[in-house]
């Protein structure tokens, strides 16, 4: 059954009163987590890329409406069944016990399912990235996080220390904690590295796929230069709070100054990446130029 709706100044569109209900549900799975995401994520410092991935994701699925809509097909129910049970099941388990790493897996897991019913795998695989890319929304487990801070905030304080007291600052560590004057400083897992890793990767996918195209060897090639990227420059973000601690006190370096070091080393650490981009690509060209 369809419904046509026609306005005056408008082309017809037609609203398939199967993909309204399925919209209907898929809003009702995705509401509740988006609000649980803004309040147990987003808001921290490690998720607060989340909201970018979301809107330049979606933003992304946007900008390939018209051929989707012109080359999708219904996809086989084979696929999607099994697929929506198992994000349902996911979803279900996440929602009952506060586990938002599995509820937010079920709604990105039911919204493939629902894009692989009304459009195929065909045009999903086509347009892998920006789907795959709106994966970065999912927040990691707490235990996995754990696991990956622990050794960079070692690593992180190791060195931002070493340095600083090669050039005759009084500092010295204890584990994770950070002496510096009269001052204790600990370094927290924001401060790791963890959170910028992810959230350089996510936009540096994002710069790729809008500069170079879906090509996920050079991907996978960029985003490996972007790990050391970023732990280099949490390092120098936490050689800065030491200094700043140091000259001006714990209330100067704990205030704004805080949040403003660790975006300034994040674009930083972004023009890193753009520039490494360009980089790679001038001998790539150079390398075509002299093969040709």
């Amino acid at each position: 059954m369809t419904v046509v709706i026609s306005r005056p100044g408008l082309r017809l569109s037609e609203f398939s009163v199967g993909a309204m209900f399925l919209a209907t549900g898929f809003a009702a799975l995705t509401i509740p987590t988006l609000v649980s995401l803004a309040n147990q994520s987003w808001s921290r410092e490690f998720g607060a890329y989340g909201p970018i991935v979301l809107v330049t994701g979606l933003w992304l699925v946007w900008r390939q409406v018209p051929e989707i809509r012109h080359a999708g097909v219904p996809g086989s129910p084979w696929i999607t069944v099994p697929i929506l049970a198992a994000a349902l099941a996911l979803y279900a388990f996440g929602r009952a016990y506060d586990f938002l790493t599995l509820e937010a897996a079920g709604v990105y897991g039911a919204g493939i399912a629902v894009l692989q019913s009304r459009l195929g795998s065909a045009i999903l695989l086509k347009h892998w990235f920006p789907f795959l890319y709106l994966a970065f929304t999912i927040p990691p487990p707490p235990s996995v996080l754990a696991d990956l801070t622990s050794p960079l905030k070692l690593l992180v304080s190791l060195a931002a220390t070493d340095w600083l007291h090669a050039f005759g600052i009084p500092v010295a560590r204890q584990g994770v904690t950070i002496f510096v004057a009269q001052y204790q400083l600990l370094v927290e897992d924001a401060c790791s590295g963890m959170n910028s890793i992810v959230g350089l990767i996510a936009v540096s996918l994002l710069y790729i796929y809008l500069m170079r195209g879906s090509n996920w060897v050079y991907s996978l090639v960029l985003v490996a230069f972007v790990i050391p990227i970023a732990i280099i420059a949490n390092i120098f973000r936490i050689m800065v709070l030491i200094l700043l601690t140091y000259f001006f006190g714990n209330e100067v370096a704990q205030g704004i100054l805080h949040f403003t070091a660790g975006m300034l080393l994040f674009a930083t650490a972004l023009s890193c990446v753009f520039a490494l981009d360009r980089l790679i690509n001038y001998f790539v060209s150079r390398r075509a130029e002299k093969l040709a």
